[in-house]
């Protein structure tokens, strides 16, 4: 009898990005870095670099779920991420194929668009995500921008970020942790809003550095990679918030090119 991969096994439905700063490719190696194993469902092809998105194109969404039920149906996946997902159609998709494994801890990153203006995520998309997915979600993982067009609310403070954290875990069921890395000053804050409804803060000292690309990517691929670890939520959090900020702190002055570089995990 062939013995069983003890390896972490981690699916990650997002965006392949030609500059490997974000997306499939930033998750893949935060997965690796951690000790797992990637598998990938790529929901959209773009074309981008350090300095912006010059183009891209939605994988369609019967292509999307193919993907899902392929690996699925195959490997003893252990947890479940999305990033990039194109339109209510294909969130749709991902939903009905994830509705198939209810167990599975899930991790959602809901990526609007690109730091540099291109939108991927349109209103109706955001409706479904809400409706679809986040119900069915162990944790989600908005910055302020985010939340702000998830809840309807304004976030311009941290008790601004608390209390949309606290909305969208009661609307949804689920627990949301709102990255505060668009917030000022010389500490980053996020905060952690379970769906019982306990507040937790993670902090830790800014990093000064132009290596920026894919944070939010990396930290919501390093919680998956731990919750596929068997970590409970608030440790995995803690964990992927000490993994992020020692990769940004280890790639600081890296030039890669001539935009905002990516926050390496490796």
């Amino acid at each position: 009898m062939a013995k069983k991969n003890k390896i972490s096994i981690v699916l990650t439905i997002a965006g392949s990005d030609s500059g490997a700063g974000a997306g499939i490719q930033a998750d893949a190696r935060t997965i690796h870095a951690l000790g797992g194993y990637a598998l990938t469902a790529i929901t959209a092809v773009t074309a981008q670099n350090l300095r912006g998105v010059t183009a891209w194109r939605a994988v369609s969404p019967t292509l999307i779920a193919a993907q899902i039920k392929a690996v699925l149906g195959d490997f003893s996946v252990t947890a479940v991420k999305t990033g990039l997902l194109p339109g209510a159609v294909a969130v749709r998709a991902i939903g009905r194929e994830l509705a198939r494994h209810p167990r599975l801890p899930l991790v959602i990153d809901p990526v609007i668009g690109s730091t540099s203006g291109v939108k991927f995520l349109p209103a109706t998309g955001l409706r479904a995500l809400k409706k679809e997915l986040l119900p069915r979600a162990t944790l989600v993982t908005p910055n302020w921008p985010e939340v702000a067009a998830i809840t309807g609310m304004k976030v311009q403070t941290h008790e601004d970020a608390e209390a949309a954290a606290r909305q969208l875990a009661k609307e949804c069921g689920c627990a949301v942790l709102v990255k505060g890395g668009h917030a000022p000053g010389s500490v980053c804050r996020d905060c952690l809003v379970t769906a019982a409804g306990h507040v937790r803060w993670f902090e830790s000292p800014r990093v000064k550095t132009h290596n920026t690309h894919g944070t939010g990517c990396v930290l919501s691929a390093a919680i998956a990679t731990n919750l596929a670890k068997g970590e409970k939520l608030e440790s995995a959090v803690a964990q992927a918030h000490e993994f992020l900020w020692r990769s940004l702190r280890a790639g600081r002055k890296t030039r890669w090119g001539r935009g905002h570089g990516p926050a390496f995990a490796g």
